[in-house]
């Protein structure tokens, strides 16, 4: 007989291996079935996640912010790029970087939003799984978990927000995670402990998902064994507290729990968020930030909020996902609290559980029409009126699917076609390629990591919010915006620009040198004059006519052969006068063609830098290319492109205030 191969312990190796394998795959058996539903619906999860993720929606502040804060651990070894002031506890971000760090996603693109927004369809990815097996836990079928697996990765509100890089989305598959846990049918003390660490992680995620807390208390009192409740229950809040505890040690051990004269604290942080932050104002209030908000979600998807709120209420009916429900109930009513504040992804906590809800209530009424629910069959008045509310219900679902079918596909093509970032990825290459790497620069904060990454200081690449609320770049900063040369705006910095004196100045006093885009998607780049606008535009006028004088001389050079609509551009003053200066030279010594002015990608309304002319031959425009590369400094152009006897010259772009007017 051969002897079985043991470990240390004299256990026999191939025999727990087989054991394993058996385990395996039984549990594979088990749940084939299961499997055939979630898979397709985790595929659909993460292709139309990752579907042209960066060009739609248009990268905002916000996530260029949690993505900053994630690169700033994996690439600087600190928790944020600016000052951490406790305004989020940072485990979100923490997780983003543990992503990017194990995936090397920071690497793979161009931009670093991007490498966000591959860990938000990791993370989308595991909420699809456990929003299945949270389903089930409720008893509802394979296909109804399937059906509120896809509403949660199909709805164009869901899409916009899972895309977007918020930390709501990391903390979302936590809270389902303790959802699941709590509804756990064996190991009740385990399943209540991990569903509060699972908490934990989500509330040091994003705080705001503390509000779930006590649904799942609900949930877990029900649920628990009337001999154990108290002492499963006391170990799974001394789990929460431990877990909550480590953040404010951390607070602790840095010195920063309570204020301090020239630090940061987490009482500030807290009070800021809890009390002193600005309202949002009323839903109902047009121009409102909550009014805003609300838009925004209604425009994306309003018959998913429609009946995802009707489900709710449908909900509270149904006892085995009354607390889930009335979860829900609660968290809409919160959107309508006065002088409260309401976060644009504040939704984003909403989404699994209404789908759930959709999903799940649908269900119950098919059930209910077919008689097959306890108290649905027979002819008593009881169940004719349930089987009635059932077809009510499942009419109303099934004439919103029908609504909405349209409408999804419509918006989904533009997710899949769209490149609504296509301006600020133009507007981040003008900047890379024309502004010197010495300027100092107001940002929006999804540009900053590109930014430094592409040569500019680290303390010259300003989040503009942190302008005049961060000590140490108002140290940097003495002059306020005065100390910037550059301001690139976008819609994030021209609404919630507004609350800063500093940034609003800027702009005032800046001229647009560059522009992309149109309406909300506009990405600016402007050149900030220190010495204030009304200076600043006399300075334009007076460069502009010194322009025109050039051109007007310019123009009438026999030597030069162009069109008429090319002539009036040089009187007009159109053309940058240290390329009319250098064609004053060439045209010295013989004669050359210049074709019609086209601006360079985004300089619409600029002074033309560009300039395409046509020597006589091969010979003269050799002698061209070496005028041109014997000019001044300050004359000479940035790039001299020759194919045969053409020739496309471009000059760097100059400040709008100044007029070169002599290369000597």
């Amino acid at each position: 007989m051969t002897a079985s191969i043991t470990d240390t312990t004299g256990i026999p190796i191939r025999g727990a291996v087989a054991r394993q394998r058996s385990g395996v795959g039984a549990w594979f058996r088990r749940h084939a079935a299961s499997l055939g539903w979630l898979l397709p619906v985790l595929a659909v999860t993460v292709v139309v996640q990752s579907w042209n993720m960066s060009g739609t929606p248009q990268r905002i502040d916000d996530e260029g912010t949690y993505t900053a804060q994630a690169w700033a651990i994996t690439h600087l070894g600190e928790i944020t790029h600016y000052t951490y002031w406790y305004d989020h506890p940072p485990l979100g971000w923490i997780q983003i970087a543990g992503y990017t760090s194990l995936t090397g996603a920071f690497a793979r693109y161009p931009f670093a939003v991007e490498a966000g927004r591959e860990a938000m369809v990791f993370f989308a990815a595991v909420s699809s799984i456990l929003l299945f097996v949270l389903a089930r836990r409720l008893g509802a079928g394979r296909a109804t978990a399937a059906v509120a697996g896809l509403v949660f990765a199909l709805s164009p509100l869901a899409l916009q927000y899972h895309r977007t890089v918020y930390i709501d989305n990391v903390a979302t598959p936590w809270l389902l995670a303790a959802f699941v846990l709590v509804l756990s049918r064996r190991q009740q003390l385990a399943g209540f402990a991990g569903a509060a660490a699972c908490l934990g992680i989500a509330v040091l995620s994003k705080e705001t998902y503390l509000l779930a807390l006590p649904f799942l208390i609900w949930i877990a009192v029900r649920r628990a064994d009337r001999s154990t409740r108290r002492y499963t229950l006391s170990v799974a809040g001394a789990v929460l507290a431990v877990i909550g505890g480590g953040y404010l040690l951390l607070a602790a051990v840095k010195g920063e729990l309570l204020p301090g004269t020239g630090r940061v604290s987490l009482f500030e942080g807290i009070t800021y968020q809890l009390g002193s932050r600005a309202a949002s104002g009323s839903v109902f209030d047009a121009g409102s930030l909550a009014n805003e908000a609300a838009a925004q979600w209604w425009a994306l998807d309003p018959v998913f909020i429609v009946l995802g709120s009707a489900a709710a209420f449908v909900g509270l009916f149904l006892r085995r996902v009354r607390p889930i429900a009335a979860m829900l109930v609660f968290l809409l009513l919160m959107m309508f609290r006065p002088n409260g504040y309401l976060p644009v992804p504040y939704v984003i906590m909403l989404i699994p559980f209404a789908a759930l809800l959709v999903a799940y209530t649908a269900e119950r009424a098919v059930l209910a029409v077919l008689g097959r629910l306890r108290g649905t069959s027979g002819t008593d008045a009881r169940a004719v009126v349930r089987r009635g509310l059932g077809t009510t219900w499942a009419v109303v679902t099934s004439a919103a699917l029908l609504v909405a079918l349209p409408l999804w596909g419509t918006q989904l093509r533009g997710f899949v076609l769209g490149n609504l970032d296509l301006p600020m990825q133009q507007a981040e290459q003008w900047v890379g390629d024309n502004v010197p790497k010495s300027s100092r620069l107001l940002v929006d904060d999804a540009m900053w990591v590109d930014l430094v990454q592409d040569g500019f200081a680290r303390n010259n690449v300003i989040w503009y919010y942190k302008l005049d609320t961060d000590a140490a770049v108002e140290r940097q900063s003495p002059n306020g915006w005065k100390d910037s040369d550059y301001v690139v705006t976008t819609d994030s910095m021209r609404t919630g620009g507004n609350s800063s004196s500093d940034i609003r100045q800027a702009i005032e006093n800046s001229t647009t040198v560059a522009a992309f885009g149109t309406g909300n998607q506009r990405v600016d780049v402007r050149r900030i004059h220190a010495e204030g606008s009304t200076a600043a535009e006399a300075a334009i006028t007076r460069a502009t006519d010194l322009r025109k004088t050039m051109g007007t001389e310019l123009a009438s050079n026999p030597a030069l052969f162009a069109d008429e609509g090319t002539k009036s551009q040089f009187r007009a003053g159109q053309v940058d006068s240290r390329a009319m200066i250098a064609l004053g030279q060439v045209l010295a010594d013989g004669f050359v063609e210049v074709d019609r002015f086209t601006p360079v990608s985004g300089e619409t309304g600029q002074p033309f830098r560009r300039v395409v002319l046509e020597a006589p031959g091969n010979a003269e425009a050799s002698r061209v290319e070496a005028t041109l590369d014997a000019m001044a400094s300050g004359f000479r152009p940035d790039s001299v492109e020759r194919d045969g006897s053409r020739l496309t010259v471009v000059y760097a772009p100059a400040d709008p205030t100044t007029t070169a007017t002599s290369a000597s």
